[in-house]
């Protein structure tokens, strides 16, 4: 009974206030079913013994009733004062669950549930690290507050364009993860210079005027034999590739650091190119 009870009492259920008469209603039945059974076992002995003021029959009439004017009546009254009592720790468990899994500046996963989902993101998915380009400069020059402003704004594009089963999370400081789900790598790169340029055309409000920025970001994407320390790692990579090509830059993995140059740079620029091919080499080497 104590099992079954506990089974029926879940914290987990009771985030709803109607759980909480669902739980006394079946609390009630119990009592009665409880009442009756006891009843049913100690009626005939005692009219053994003849203690039964009253005949058998008529003392059960009145015992049935009173199981469920008093019995049901007292025990669902018990239940949904406790119920009550649960549902308010079911809802101080489940918004203390979501304060440890949420960034409070952004509002995005934070990175220890972002690291789970990652875990859990399987086949077919790619990650994504974003880094704000410049963004010590920024809080040097302007103060922390606009640091903050600029966070919030980056979180807000991520939010709009990573959407269904996308997941987004700031990991720490500048730097934003998301892991994308649907299409092939060419529409999930036009996704993430979506983002790109979208933060690249906002202006952010601070100290009066207003300041743009720009993100980088680096890809890889999840395998089916593969570790997710091996994802990330090689993500970081193509995202240091990003900086180190200009920033504002966005690299997948497999790109080859030709085609990243030429889709960014001009005629003149390709001069430099063999000195950035063997860069690559060596990010890779790392």
């Amino acid at each position: 009974m104590k099992q079954w009870i506990s089974l029926q009492a879940e914290v987990g259920n009771f985030q709803q206030k109607r759980a909480i008469y669902i739980f006394a209603l079946k609390m009630s039945f119990a009592a009665v079913i409880m009442s009756l059974a006891i009843m049913i076992v100690m009626l005939p002995v005692l009219q053994w013994l003849d203690l039964l003021p009253l005949p058998i029959m008529e003392v059960m009439r009145f015992g049935v009733l009173l199981a469920w004017i008093i019995g049901g009546t007292v025990s669902g009254v018990l239940a949904i004062l406790a119920g009550f009592s649960i549902h308010k720790l079911a809802v101080s468990r489940a918004e203390f669950e979501r304060l440890s899994r949420t960034d409070g500046l952004s509002g995005l996963l934070n990175r220890r549930a972002f690291t789970e989902a990652l875990k859990e993101a399987g086949h077919g998915a790619s990650l994504v690290i974003f880094d704000v380009d410049r963004f010590k400069t920024i809080n040097d020059r302007f103060g922390h507050a606009s640091g903050d402003a600029v966070i919030v704004a980056v979180s807000q594009i991520l939010g709009r364009v990573f959407t269904g089963e996308d997941m987004i999370a700031r990991l720490g400081g500048e730097e934003f993860g998301a892991i994308i789900h649907g299409g092939d790598i060419d529409e999930r790169i036009a996704r993430i210079e979506a983002v790109k340029e979208q933060v690249a055309n906002h202006s952010i409000a601070i100290d009066g005027g207003s300041v743009k920025i720009t993100v980088s970001a680096g890809i890889a994407d999840m395998g089916k034999d593969r570790k997710t320390e091996g994802v990330y790692a090689a993500a970081d990579k193509a995202l240091y590739l990003a900086k180190t090509l200009g920033r504002n830059r966005v690299v997948h993995e497999r790109e080859r650091l030709s085609q990243v140059w030429r889709r960014y740079t001009t005629e003149q620029e390709e001069e430099a190119l063999p000195a950035l091919m063997e860069l690559q080499r060596y990010v890779y080497r790392m």
